[in-house]
């Protein structure tokens, strides 16, 4: 044999080895871009569009240099500033990900009204106006629309295609979009889109989620100067003086005793609060609508998707371990889908904490707790550039490639793609809360199981010594901490003989009492590891895999609104009350050989706030003298309904 054929050969299985090797993450390393891609690739240009009432909105458009052809606009709307300001400055990446920025699309930002540089005051969670009747009824939905009619007319070779995308909040602003929709809107993304503040972020289910504190000022802080545009931040966090949040709430006591962080000085003239206001109206929000009320109603967009326009196709992303906003995308997904029966309406639910599809790290990690490797960027290229892509770039019809629900089963690892979610084939099963920490198939007696709630020593939500901006990693952590304290009940099963797949919705229906008048119900469904499951490298250097109790789901009810959200009601010292708490959906599979485990438990602190455990109308108003430690009883007629997939 020569040695051009051995030096051929060589070669060849060499360029084979490394193909091999990088498989996994193809396209990763190829796909990322210089710091200067976009400003060599487009021109940028910032205009101030004027709405139908005359307000105008900052808009900043990216053009790809090459107008050799025409390009679908990609848009976003944001409370969060269209930075850097000047048209010398750029972005380093633009659009949703770096593959549709290479590709070629128009990417549009833009402030939204009364944010940064837009005029306009601004609402939090601005009210939408079904019925306007005159140009000054404008909410979000008028505002996208005059913007994108403005964008296909005065954009240069623009295809008449529009997209938009967001995250979190502007991800509401995308689902907003959908609402009496521009004819040029062909394709939304809602991602971690808030649905509604009473259930996502500063509230779940009623309970004030006191984890949030610290973002209050960055939607409430008025802007200065008689609320003109502003380039600069004008708000500030509030400084704890301390990394032990727990023990800064503790210390501090009633909601009422926060209100001087909210006391603001603008300019020249301090404004000082005043009947009992402080100088942000979102924390004045907060504390004088403590139910869910007109104010809370009319913000909420989840009930207004009945008539979601047909020629806009969604896909709805979420994070399964979303700490911020779980309810917001799946609650979005379902309402169009049960109202808008024809509309191209599809759901990703893969294992990220919030937004952390649009990071490309190749290891998926959400907190301690590791899911695989380029699941992010797998969506990135597989998923979301194919969406709009199709729908902006090519036919548009409904045969976009991509499944109904492109879901992924945080136990098993793995992918799924299934024609509905949640998919056909899952049925409900019920599983009983049992006397000696069991979790049982049916019913044990009518035992009680009693537990004191100490209002001076409330269940902390994490062992992490920390102050957070918002909580994340908290939502697969641990709960062996939890399951050792004895005011949280655990009840688990066996170890599994065969898998046990959860796929969808879970019901706790609860029977308990309390020997107070008020009193908070969590509920975490947790998934057992076995005692030889091996340590991940990323893990906190004081946990072990062995054993790991890897919290799969969780929520809270305030139980004042067990009957009602709008109308609380006390409980009766003593009697056995009837408490129902909807868990948001899972994809998870509790493998053979692990066990299923909940837990209950009457206080999360500081992720929510302290309840009195005594009633009183408004918690935010509650007193020192209010709370009381009070003892709860969980009766094992209690049970928990799963959606099992089998």
């Amino acid at each position: 044999m020569s040695k051009s054929t051995l030096r051929y050969l060589f070669i060849s299985v060499l360029f084979v080895s490394i193909y091999v090797s990088c498989k996994k993450t193809a396209n990763i390393e190829q796909a990322e871009v210089s710091d200067t891609y976009v400003s060599d690739n487009y021109t940028k240009k910032e205009v101030d569009i004027e709405m139908r009432d005359g307000v105008k909105l900052h808009t900043t458009i990216y053009s790809p240099k090459d107008t050799s052809q025409e390009y679908p606009i990609i848009m976003q709307r944001t409370p969060y500033s269209s930075r850097p300001y000047g048209e010398g400055n750029f972005k380093e990446k633009i659009g949703p990900n770096i593959h549709m920025m290479k590709e070629g699309y128009i990417v549009v930002y833009q402030d939204v009204r009364g944010r940064w540089l837009s005029e306009g005051h601004y609402e939090n969670m601005r009210a939408y106006i079904p019925n306007k009747t005159s140009e000054k009824d404008v909410d979000e939905s008028s505002d996208t629309y005059d913007t994108i009619e403005w964008l296909v007319n005065n954009v240069e070779n623009n295809n008449g295609n529009v997209g938009i995308w967001g995250i979190s909040y502007p991800g509401f602003y995308s689902t907003y979009a959908t609402v009496d929709a521009h004819p040029a809107l062909k394709a939304a993304s809602p991602q971690a889109s808030i649905g509604d503040f009473f259930f996502d972020d500063f509230h779940h289910n009623g309970a004030y989620m006191l984890s949030y504190f610290r973002a209050t000022s960055l939607f409430g802080t008025p802007r200065p100067n008689g609320d003109q545009p502003t380039d600069t931040a004008w708000y500030t966090l509030p400084d704890l003086q301390t990394e032990d949040q727990y023990q800064f709430f503790l210390d501090a006591g009633p909601l009422k005793n926060l209100n001087s962080f909210f006391e603001y000085e603008t300019g020249d003239s301090p404004r000082m609060a005043v009947d009992g206001k402080t100088d942000d109206f979102f924390w004045n929000e907060l504390k004088e609508h403590p139910n869910y009320d007109e104010l809370w109603q009319s913000r909420g967009l989840i009930q207004h998707l009945k008539n979601v326009k047909s020629h806009v196709a969604t896909m709805v992303v979420a994070g399964e371990f979303d700490a911020e906003d779980l309810y917001g995308p799946l609650e979005t997904y379902k309402n169009i889908e049960k109202y808008n029966k024809d509309n191209y309406n599809t759901l990703v639910f893969g294992p990220w904490d919030h937004g952390a599809w649009a990071r490309r790290r190749g290891k998926n990690v959400v907190g301690n707790y590791y899911f695989g490797e380029g699941i992010s960027e797998f969506f990135q290229e597989e998923i979301e550039t194919k969406f709009f892509h199709h729908f902006l770039k090519g036919s548009g019809d409904k045969n976009s490639g991509l499944p109904e629900a492109y879901v992924f089963d945080s136990g098993r690892k793995e992918w799924k793609q299934y024609d509905s979610w949640p998919p056909k084939g899952v049925v409900k099963q019920e599983m009983f809360l049992s006397e000696n920490q069991e979790l049982t198939n049916e019913q044990k007696g009518n035992a009680e199981i009693k537990f004191i709630s100490d209002v001076k020593k409330p269940v902390p939500y994490s062992e992490d010594i920390k102050s957070v901006f918002t909580p994340r990693k908290y939502m697969t952590d641990d709960q062996r901490f939890a399951a050792r304290r004895s005011d949280v009940l655990v009840f688990e099963t066996n170890v599994l003989d065969e898998d046990l797949t959860l796929a969808g919705d879970i019901m706790a229906k609860l029977k308990v009492a309390t020997t107070g008048t008020a009193a908070d119900w969590i509920v975490k469904i947790i998934d057992v590891h076995p005692a030889s499951e091996e340590t991940h490298e990323d893990m906190q250097d004081h946990l072990k895999m062995s054993n790991y109790h890897l919290m799969v789901r969780s929520e809270v009810l305030r139980g004042r609104f067990r009957n009602s959200f709008s109308d609380p009601e006390p409980f009766v010292p003593n009697e056995k009350t009837a408490v129902n708490i909807k868990l948001q959906d899972v994809f998870h599979t509790i493998k053979k050989g692990h066990k299923l485990q909940v837990q209950v438990q009457s206080t999360w602190f500081p992720l929510i706030d302290l309840n009195p455990q005594t009633y009183v109308d408004n918690i935010f108003e509650a007193e020192k003298e209010d709370f009381k430690t009070q003892t709860h009883t969980v009766f094992t007629d209690s049970s928990i309904e799963f959606s099992v997939l089998k």
